[in-house]
């Protein structure tokens, strides 16, 4: 059990992120399958990618706020700024999925959830890449000028 424990404790970014990646993978499933299932047609390419988009909208919303809290632990009084770049980020993975989906599953005929699935490892992946260098990166402290007092001069 320690063994275990210290490979978390090395590894609990990744972990973390991997283990929100996947709640965040449930909330994105869950809401384009429930849209998919009942109100939206997926055979129907402008309804496909709107359930798309729903699912996006309801899991980067999912995912800042884990991300922000459990995974980099951020605390940059820039919250909005932040969540601007968060999604910005996100957007070039949307863009991804739908290029990915529309190609599969419109083109290709694939199985709509099966390409949805597909599709979330890629973005999982591109997810934390953007997040790590671009988002949430640790900014380099500047170093402090040192202080000389009247007493260490004399």
């Amino acid at each position: 059990m320690k063994s275990l424990r210290r490979l978390y404790e090395k590894y609990k970014e990744i972990a973390n992120y991997l283990i929100f990646g996947v709640l965040t993978t449930v909330v994105s499933l869950g809401v384009y399958y429930g849209l998919a299932s009942t109100v939206l047609d997926p055979e129907n390419p402008i309804q496909l990618q709107t359930a798309n988009v729903l699912s996006w909208i309801a899991a980067v919303t999912f995912a800042y706020v884990t991300n922000r809290i459990f995974v980099f632990h951020s605390h940059d009084r820039h919250i909005f700024r932040e969540a601007a770049s968060f999604y910005g980020a996100r957007v070039l993975t949307l863009l991804m999925d739908m290029g990915i989906m529309f190609v599969s599953v419109t083109l290709l005929h694939m199985n709509d959830k099966i390409a949805k699935l597909i599709v979330q490892v890629v973005v999982t992946v591109a997810n934390y890449v953007f997040s790590k260098l671009l988002v949430f990166r640790k900014k380099a402290q500047k170093p402090q000028p040192e202080r000389h007092t009247d007493a260490a001069q004399e």
